[in-house]
């Protein structure tokens, strides 16, 4: 082997600057070592390792794998019993290419040597381990089904409704007003799903600025202008490939970005800003919005073709009014996260204080009702929330005996001629009037009721 005796004749010129050396052959036996890599590993001065498998001798040698891959190894740590050394491995090949062998050298036999370099790189490990496991938190789900607190009809029908929905892979329109939990009903149709081990990523669109969101979609290439960075940035759309990606408020995007977005949605593919790459995309999407869609569409502002795309499977989040059933333990639920001195055991709230949240209208609904039960928390003078504490926590417009109290029953007033009218419109069909009115038929039935409307 030629090049194996090359190999020799360059070590010896070059030994100066090594500690040791070892050659195999393509079956990593060994085939010939320096007498110095022999004194390291304190081999018996009478013991041949000529013709043994490297790994008899050297445990955690992985010149076995130089050999298969052809690939050097050109700076490592290898454990010896109780030592460390500092090592390089590189293939021996023929002329016609084929490897037929490997040699390493040991550069140091003590990492000492290197103990400031390997002090910072193991602080940079460390702080990239973070990072990963942070980025990965953020992208797994924070809430699952039963972080959706309710026991009324309407909000069983609607955990059924999220669980069919789940075991599906097309796009889906969670709405419902500010504050009902529609983020943390798009977290559980992600978690439900099969791509529950992909990423979930969020966007908030009225959060974003117009200029940006080009960017911020689809992701941009190196240099891609002037004040880019050097290396590319990743979209939303290729982060959350694999997984989903939640559009909240989606009746905010503006028009400029919606037919690049509907493109992306009919080809599958995304073309990062600046560059002529195409790259093929897997994401389910999951949008959200407290707006009328149909209403922007009549006046231009959102596009009807998208509308359809992201609506395949719509979800109606019922407002806290329409589910006042659920107050008793929805605030059981929100007292055990509010904040309480050290020497309290527990929140409690008597059932005429649970009564006066039920009449409150809550057009902010269990966002409001959080942040009123600790204003609650911050002025009642022991752990008992009793009427009179929730009387001074709830906002003026809301407390009963007051002038502007008037407007609980003025909506519920507007809701029972709106039900009338489309049942006026559908010649007394009931399916057809709550389609028209965009809830389920159980809650139309349940609305029928409580406005004692029958037909």
């Amino acid at each position: 082997m030629a090049s194996i005796e090359e190999a020799v004749a360059a070590f010896s010129l070059l030994r100066d600057f090594f500690e040791g050396a070892i050659i195999v052959d393509a079956q990593t036996r060994i085939t010939w070592m320096d007498k110095r890599y022999r004194e390291l590993l304190k081999l018996a001065p009478d013991f041949d390792p000529i013709g043994m498998p490297v790994e008899d001798i050297i445990p955690h040698s992985l010149l076995r794998r130089v050999v298969e891959t052809g690939r050097p190894i050109l700076l490592d740590i290898m454990n010896f019993d109780d030592r460390q050394f500092v090592v390089c491995r590189i293939p021996l090949k023929d002329a016609a290419g084929a490897v037929e062998g490997a040699i390493g050298f040991v550069f140091y036999d003590n990492v000492d040597y290197l103990a400031p370099i390997l002090d910072k790189f193991e602080a940079l490990q460390k702080q990239l381990t973070r990072a990963q496991a942070a980025l990965t938190r953020e992208r797994q789900t924070k809430y699952s089904l039963s972080s959706f607190i309710g026991q009324s009809e309407a909000i069983k029908e609607l955990k059924a409704m999220v669980r069919r929905f789940a075991l599906r892979d097309g796009a889906a329109l969670i709405l419902g007003e500010t504050g009902t939990g529609k983020e943390l009903l798009a977290h559980a149709i992600h978690q439900q799903s099969d791509r529950a081990d992909g990423p979930f990523v969020a966007v908030n669109m009225a959060a974003v600025p117009e200029a940006l969101l080009e960017a911020e979609f689809f992701g941009v290439a190196p240099g891609a202008y002037t004040g880019a960075e050097k290396k590319a940035r990743q979209g939303k759309f290729e982060l959350a490939h694999g997984g989903t990606l939640f559009l909240d408020e989606i009746g905010d995007m503006p028009l400029g970005i919606q037919a690049k977005f509907l493109r992306v949605l009919q080809e599958g593919e995304i073309e990062a800003l600046g560059s002529n790459t195409v790259k093929k995309i897997d994401v389910r999407i999951i949008a959200a919005t407290s707006q009328d869609l149909e209403a922007k569409i009549a006046d231009k502002s959102f596009r009807a073709d998208l509308y359809y795309r992201v609506a395949v499977l719509t979800v109606h989040v019922p407002p806290l009014r329409e589910r006042r059933e659920d107050m008793a333990l929805l605030c059981e639920t929100l007292l055990e996260q509010t904040m309480r001195a050290a020497d309290q055991r527990g929140w409690v709230i008597t059932p005429e204080a649970v009564a006066l949240l039920q009449d409150h209208a809550w057009p902010g609904n269990v966002r409001e009702l959080r942040n009123v039960l600790e204003r609650a928390a911050a002025l009642a003078p022991s752990e008992v929330m009793d009427a009179g504490v929730i009387r001074r926590a709830l906002p003026p417009g809301g407390r009963p005996g007051l002038p502007r109290q008037g407007l609980a029953n003025a909506m519920a007033d507007t809701e029972r001629q709106a039900i009338l009218d489309a049942l006026q419109a559908t010649g007394g069909q009931k399916s057809a009037a709550a389609l028209r009115l965009g809830v389920s038929r159980s809650q139309f039935y349940e609305k029928l009721k409580r406005h004692n409307i029958g037909l």
